[in-house]
């Protein structure tokens, strides 16, 4: 969040800065220090030092010139400072002399008798300060500049402690709730907040209160600090907003200290609301990890936890933080008294994508044959950030194509370009490359149209996209939410099928079938140890189904089975895959001829879609597509306008081993 989004009265830098013209003073006085010395030596001059017998034979000579003879009271001796005429190669010259030395009563008076010989008595303190004087002069501007510079940042050595929390006002943030769309449940929750704080008895009448904190949870890229934002855009109330990783510091003690400054400032602007994104940088559960723990994160969470519900406790402050870490925080803050509401943000529906295209659309140029429903539709799993990303690249792709508004095919584009990476169509490939990938990729497409338990072909092609040389793109035609065994066995068989499809015409295997055994093989783990969809090992779970590990909790991953069922998980995970390899090795030999025309067609046109693999199988041949399509067949589904019934609905499972559909390499 830019510093721009605050008042100049509550500025707070990051970090200190030191200004430009502090850099050049100090450059200055640094140059200045040599500069200095180099005069002083220069200014003055070379003197003779001479002995006491010299300098009475100097003086019964008459050579002396000119004389100083200093008295001082704290020494004994005498300082004498002049000049002495010498004669050499018939020219005189005059010599400075000097010399320190006890002065007898005779001698005393032998050279004040010279005309040119005076005696001054001075304090010994006032020649070394003569000397250091420029240097102090330069001590001074640099303490006088440093100081100010202190003062000025505010964020000194005495205020390292001090809270991080930037204070957003309405004046600078525009954000509403009407720019937050598709997840109409979490702003449902978070708007009590805005409702409370503009009309608080008309909860206190019932006796309710306002919950003392809301907990953002949910995958990235959803809304959450969109969501914060809207808040803060709505709230008759000080907003004040920070980052979890503001109160980390090498220090011990510093992040606790951040703490009670924050709350401090909040209590002087009660009521009011802070924002604390990713709050899981310094809510982790306490204990764990090596060596016990984090002794300054800890520190730094127990300050915050007393804060929200402690014995001093001031109402009227609103904690809201945001994670996509929920499971790794403390058990303690989690509690109903500091998170009272946990708000889960999901990933959009089908409504809620055309609603988010919808608000996102308003600052691009859209063609009006543009029907944003089909692109929702079209873009399942997609999140709130993803597709605002998909209207700015189909804007972009517009501009460098020189054209006027965005279209349908720009969004296409766009839309394959998010999921699946962008076309490389400068790859240079060989033609046996090429040969083999379009029998990789045509028997893929194959067994997806043949298979019924799969999703809708939405795209084949040869032309290298993201990582991949190939790509077999589907798409679903409605939100997933849980899967059929049914499914999945259909998916391992189309999994197989591209190396089932390469085998049979080049009479051998390579690696490019790398990454569908390497998902084929995640996918039967999955069915067999978390979802209990084998029959020989039942409805249990085997290990831990989380997918990362966290160090606080799992130093390693405990096994909680015997050796002999992790043959038997083994044995059941080749199963799976053998039976899906043997299905699809029976589709793809019975229809030899249509995965034939398919992979020719790949490597005449390079590209197909979904309804010209669908004709292929069909009929046995294609229809040549026309030379410039005028449209691009959506992909099929029920129409986003379409009102539905409002349904609860559970939330989508993480699946181990799946994600959003994936080329598969060739």
């Amino acid at each position: 969040m830019s510093d721009d989004n605050f008042p100049s009265g509550d500025k707070r830098s990051p970090e200190p800065r030191m200004p430009a013209r502090t850099w050049v003073v100090l450059i200055v006085l640094t140059a200045l220090v040599p500069v200095l010395l180099l005069v002083g030596r220069a200014r003055v001059p070379e003197v003779r030092p001479i002995s006491h017998a010299q300098l009475m034979q100097l003086a019964r000579e008459g050579k002396i010139e000119s004389a100083q003879i200093n008295y001082s009271v704290e020494s004994p001796l005498r300082r004498i400072e002049g000049r002495y005429r010498e004669i050499e190669g018939g020219k005189t010259n005059l010599v400075p002399f000097a010399i320190s030395t006890h002065l007898t009563e005779e001698a005393a008076d032998l050279l004040l008798n010279i005309s040119s010989v005076r005696a001054v008595s001075i304090a010994t303190v006032w020649p070394y300060i003569i000397n250091f004087a420029p240097f102090l002069l330069v001590a001074f501007l640099a303490w006088f500049f440093f100081i100010r510079q202190i003062k000025n940042a505010g964020r000194g050595a005495l205020s390292f402690g001090k809270s991080k929390a930037r204070l957003l006002t309405k004046e600078r943030n525009k954000t509403t709730f009407k720019d937050v769309a598709g997840i109409e449940e979490a702003k449902d929750e978070v708007a009590e907040l805005v409702e409370f704080l503009k009309d608080p008895k008309k909860f206190q009448k019932l006796g309710g209160r306002i919950p003392k904190g809301v907990l953002m949870v949910g995958p990235p890229g959803t809304g959450k600090t969109l969501l914060a934002k809207a808040i803060a855009g709505e709230a008759d109330a000080a907003f004040f907003s920070i980052s979890g990783s503001d109160f980390v510091e090498m220090f011990v003690g510093v992040g606790a200290s951040r703490v009670r400054d924050m709350f401090e400032q909040a209590r002087k602007n009660t009521p009011c609301l802070i924002f604390i994104d990713e709050i899981d940088a310094v809510g982790r559960s306490r204990g764990h990890g090596l060596g016990g723990g984090n002794d300054e994160r800890e520190q730094t969470l127990n300050a915050l936890l007393v804060e929200m519900d402690g014995f001093d406790t001031t109402e009227g402050i609103i904690i809201i933080a945001a994670t996509n870490r929920a499971d790794v925080l403390d058990p303690a803050l989690l509690r109903p008294g500091r998170f009272d509401r946990q708000v889960t943000v999901n990933l959009p529906d089908v409504r809620g994508r055309e609603g988010i295209l919808k608000v996102h659309a308003k600052n691009v140029k859209l063609d009006g044959a543009v029907d944003l429903s089909v692109i929702a539709r079209g873009t399942p799993g997609f999140s709130g950030a993803e597709l605002a990303n998909l209207l700015n690249e189909a804007a972009l792709l517009a501009a460098r194509t020189g054209k006027k508004s965005i279209g349908m095919v720009e969004l296409e584009e766009a839309r394959d370009k998010v999921r699946w990476g962008r076309e490389r169509r400068s790859l240079a490939m060989t033609e046996e490359e090429k040969r083999g990938t379009a029998w990789h990729e045509a028997g893929h497409a194959l067994v997806n149209v043949l298979l019924e338990h799969t999703h809708p072909l939405h795209k084949v092609t040869i032309i290298p996209r993201g990582q991949a040389l190939g790509s077999t793109m589907y798409l679903p035609d409605h939100d997933l939410l849980s899967r059929s065994r049914k499914e999945l066995q259909d998916l391992l068989a189309m999994t197989m099928a591209g190396r089932i499809a390469e085998e049979i015409v080049t009479n051998d295997i390579s690696t490019g079938a790398g990454g569908d055994i390497q998902q084929a093989t995640s996918m039967a783990r999955a069915m067999v140890m978390h979802y209990g969809m084998s029959d020989r090992l039942g409805m249990i779970q085997y290990g831990d189904a989380q997918e990362y590990v966290f160090l606080g909790r799992d130093m390693m991953r405990s096994k909680d089975y015997s050796e002999a069922t992790a043959q038997a998980i083994d044995a059941e995970v080749k199963r799976f895959i053998d039976e899906g390899y043997h299905r699809a090795k029976e589709l793809i030999t019975a229809n030899r001829d249509k995965l034939e025309v398919i992979a020719k067609a790949l490597l005449e046109y390079e590209t197909l879609d979904g309804q010209q693999v669908r004709e292929i199988v069909r009929t046995g041949s294609l229809t040549p597509p026309p030379v410039n399509p005028k449209e691009i067949d959506p992909p099929s589904g029920a129409p986003a306008g379409t009102p539905l019934p409002e349904v609860i609905k559970p939330v989508p499972p993480k699946l181990p081993g799946f994600g959003s559909p994936a080329p598969s390499p060739a």
